[in-house]
């Protein structure tokens, strides 16, 4: 089906929800463009491709290859579906045939081609690389080939085939975590493969931001470097979604001048038109109450994004699978996720709006007015929303991808989409189901290959299948709630209508300001230009530990300091005078029996996931990310899955399991928590009059203490219980001003507007400190209170969302005048009547954008800058 109109036209059910539509946008068809092969391409490869379907490459394909071949680093940022795998897979697996026949011809002869050319793949999840494989394995049996040999190499990897990987492999599939854990760290093993490296093909490397992005980056310059030693200089070919400077990003991430880095943008794939349609539930009645139909959404600890799948390494070992508790960077990378601590608790029912307030991520948009919406009409929730689109576009024979934000989520649509399907056709139920991460890989793998034939209609997913998975022939896309950034919004839109054809796409709002913004003011959404991949190679905090890892690996040598960047030395030298290095006329030594790469860990997970054991049968049912266990799998938690609904009997955190039991029960359960930000120490003060800016060491903590049981779909509550668990702490760094009670009176701050003034403040000053600090707002959270118990004033801090803090909050505090002079700027100058995404509100704000107050925060601000030192 590829009537998009007439998709739009069962979503809109005869006008009965013509109200619910506010814009929509067609996105004209688009011409493909083909080249020719290349001159140089292995002609079985090229039968192979032609005997899939691919007669000629498109233009950008044939550019970026032959850019490849000559020897270029190259990034390709094209849409989704624009085929950039042949880009890459055309000159890599060319160059390997080629120096395998050379040798076999005429081995004595030539001199410069001493073994079997090999590649690295690498990309974020381990469900992309098992898709690289299937559609490599696809390419080589239609090419009749037998002497390229291809295997995957990661923690689920058995000892026995990894010997052979390292022994035999050509093609290595695998991700940055593996190479920092295990390759690396053991690279004698791996000197054949290693020697012999051709090309390094890093696929979605748009993923690769914020502190994330900046520790692939350090674990690449690692992996040069040792290539190096085995006399390997390998080319560098990247994949990304449609990106603002693509070359910067992909130059900083290898290590090399952009102008160095060939960038080919210019899509020549075809593409169907598009429909684009921004929908906001309807209000509703006040019978129905505000949660009718379906779960709320304001479950406080369902991971808003679901970012890097569970299927990375955290060591490299077998089967020792982590993850960030979200499934798909991007992390906004963080691919378009966060850590859990960065994004904070929303409020219980019973909270007031004088408490601290946080957020964890930016704004968005252009500064139009906001809408108004009445507090006493309720809206449905998205997931209701989305759960009948889903329905209707099921019935109507369309195959849909439905993102959702929470694993949670995904479950509840999935569900709730059956069970509208069976009223309909029973038939039509099981060809819908939920994909996210915590699934078992063998079950992921299966949905993935069930929609891609067809034997599923419908996925409800997170953004764990926003990334390259090769899933094509959807029809629609439905995505619930904002996805956090304009990459990721394009990127789950190009999943509709791939490979030419038309395509529906539907934005549903959830009910809080920034989704409600962005549906009115369409420009907003739909015109502003992406976003840049952000991270800092150089940050120290990030860099140190790699360099300790990489002298581990070799010692480093004074000429390869540049490498790392220019304040190696500097680094160095703290690293040797806390004892972790030790300097040598021949270099730098990691001299300590422990291994250094276990000094940190790329994703910044927090523990090894939980496993969702089944107490009778003892089957293995999935896993809880660390971080997310006590709010999740606690005692007497409902956990779902795939709609079969499980009651937890018993969690051992000390051995990392939740033991379940399967009934079917029609309740949900909602953990309850506090949530405090403790100052242990500060590491830096300065005083601006009244005003004190603070640098140092906090504690974020949260401690899970009860959970209530509330009947589905009703939501009443049916009881609540205590539960007995420890805190969890995020140790990290943040920066803190405070406004004493003068300053708030003289900008004519009452209590009343205090703490929205504050809230506004601080959720302008992290969205703007990205710009001073080469960070992104996902590395960053937040806390604001009208009084706080360290300083006993109110307070605003904006601390690091990593374990140790990663250096942002120190950048903020050296530059807080120009910091928080132009966070006044974009409040002020911000043409909203009352703040929008541009200004004071956030995407991913824990207490859903309440209270903020846009001219109080100028005042306030003001106030405090009347005391800042002249720059």
């Amino acid at each position: 089906m590829t009537d998009t109109g007439g998709l739009l036209d069962v979503l809109l059910a005869g006008g009965r929800r013509a109200d619910r539509l506010t814009h929509v946008r067609h996105l004209p068809a688009r011409q493909g463009r083909t080249a020719d092969w290349p001159a140089w391409s292995d002609p079985d490869l090229v039968v192979g491709y032609r005997a899939l379907g691919v007669d000629r490459p498109w233009v950008h394909q044939a550019e970026a290859a032959e850019a490849a071949w000559s020897g270029r680093h190259t990034v390709l940022s094209t849409s989704t579906g624009s085929g950039k795998s042949l880009a890459f897979w055309l000159p890599s697996l060319s160059a390997v045939r080629a120096q395998a026949a050379a040798r076999s011809l005429d081995p004595g002869r030539i001199e410069s081609v001493t073994r079997r050319g090999s590649v690295l793949y690498l990309c974020p999840t381990k469900a992309l690389a098992a898709d690289q494989r299937h559609a490599l394995d696809r390419l080589l049996d239609a090419a009749h080939l037998r002497d390229v040999r291809v295997s995957t190499c990661d923690g689920d990897t058995a000892l026995e085939e990894r010997r052979w990987v390292q022994e035999h492999a050509d093609v290595v599939l695998s991700n940055p975590d593996f190479l920092h854990f295990a390759l690396l760290p053991q690279h004698r093993r791996w000197a054949r493969l290693l020697g012999s490296l051709r090309y390094v093909v890093l696929d979605e490397c748009h993923a690769f931001r914020g502190v994330f992005g900046a520790h692939v980056a350090a674990v690449l310059r690692r992996l040069r470097r040792v290539a190096a030693v085995y006399g390997a200089e390998p080319v560098f070919l990247l994949a990304s979604a449609t990106t603002a400077e693509p070359a910067a990003s992909a130059g900083r991430l290898i290590g090399v001048p952009a102008e160095e880095v060939v960038s080919v943008a210019d899509d020549a794939s075809p593409a169907g038109r598009k429909t684009v349609a921004l929908w906001q539930p309807a209000e509703v009645p006040p019978a129905e109450g505000p949660w009718s139909g379906l779960l709320p959404e304001d479950d406080p600890w369902a991971l808003p994004l679901d970012e890097p799948p569970v299927d990375v390494d955290r060591d490299g070992g077998v089967g020792q699978d982590g993850g960030v508790g979200q499934d798909g960077p991007a992390p906004d990378g963080r691919p378009d996720g966060a850590p859990t601590h960065d994004v904070a608790p929303a409020p219980g029912p019973d909270a007031g709006s004088v408490g601290p307030t946080r957020e964890g991520s930016g704004p968005l948009g252009t500064g139009e007015d906001l809408v108004a919406e009445d507090p006493d009409r309720p809206r449905r929730s998205a997931t209701a929303e989305v759960a009948d689109l889903l329905a209707d576009l099921t019935a109507a024979g369309a195959r849909t991808l439905a993102f959702t934000r929470s694993r949670r989520a995904a479950e509840s649509v999935a569900t709730v989409t059956r069970e509208h399907l069976r009223e309909v056709d029973p038939g039509l139920a099981g060809a819908v189901a939920a994909y996210r991460g915590g699934y078992l890989p063998e079950e992921r793998r299966a949905l993935e290959e069930a929609i891609r034939t067809g034997r599923l209609r419908a996925l409800a997913t997170t953004n764990a299948l926003e990334l390259g998975v090769d899933i094509s022939g959807l029809d629609a896309v439905v995505i619930a709630g904002w996805p956090g950034t304009r990459v990721s919004l394009w990127q789950q839109a190009g999943r509709a209508g791939r490979a030419g054809a038309d395509g529906l796409v539907v934005l549903v709002a959830r009910e809080d300001p920034l989704d409600t913004f962005l549906v009115h003011h369409p420009e907003a959404a739909l015109d502003a230009p992406v976003e840049a991949t952000v991270f800092d190679p150089g940050n120290p905090y990030v860099l140190a530990p790699h360099l300790c890892a990489a002298a581990a690996e070799t010692p480093i040598r004074a000429e390869e300091l540049d490498l790392f960047g220019p304040a190696t030395r500097e680094l160095l030298d703290v690293l040797v005078a806390r004892g972790a290095l030790r300097r040598r006329p021949s270099g730098w030594y990691w001299t300590h029996a422990e291994q250094a790469a276990r000094l940190t860990d790329l994703r910044g997970t927090g523990g090894d996931p939980v496993r969702v054991v089944e107490s009778v049968t003892g089957r293995l049912l999935g896993t809880v990310d660390a971080a997310a266990a006590d709010s999740t799998v606690h005692e007497g938690a409902v956990y779902v899955h795939q709609g079969a609904t499980y009651v937890v009997g018993e969690l051992h955190l000390d051995d990392g399991v939740a033991l379940v039991d399967r009934r079917d029960v029609d309740f949900g359960t909602w953990a309850r928590w506090v949530t405090s930000t403790e100052i242990r120490s500060t590491t830096a003060e300065r005083r601006w009059g009244p005003v004190t800016w603070g640098f140092g060491a906090v504690d974020v903590t949260t401690q899970v203490l009860g959970f209530q049981r509330k009947r589905i779909p009703g939501m009443e509550v049916l009881g609540s219980e205590t539960l007995d668990l420890p805190a969890r702490t995020l140790p990290t760094t943040a920066v803190w001003w405070t406004a004493p009670v003068e300053v708030l009176e003289r900008a004519g701050i009452t209590v009343e507007t205090a703490p929205g003034a504050l809230h506004a403040a601080e959720h302008a000053s992290i969205g703007l400190l990205p710009l001073l600090a080469t960070c992104d707002r996902w590395d960053l959270g937040g806390v604001s209170t009208a009084l706080h118990a360290d300083t006993e004033q109110a307070t605003v801090f904006v601390h690091d969302a990593y374990p140790g803090g990663a250096g942002f909050a120190e950048r903020g505090y050296a530059l807080g005048a120009t910091w928080l002079r132009a966070t006044r700027e974009a409040i002020a100058t911000c043409p909203c009547r009352s703040g929008c995404p541009a200004c004071v509100q956030s995407p991913k704000c824990g207490n859903g954008n309440n209270p903020l107050e846009k001219a109080a925060a100028v005042r306030l601000l003001d106030a405090v800058l009347a005391h800042a030192p002249a720059d």
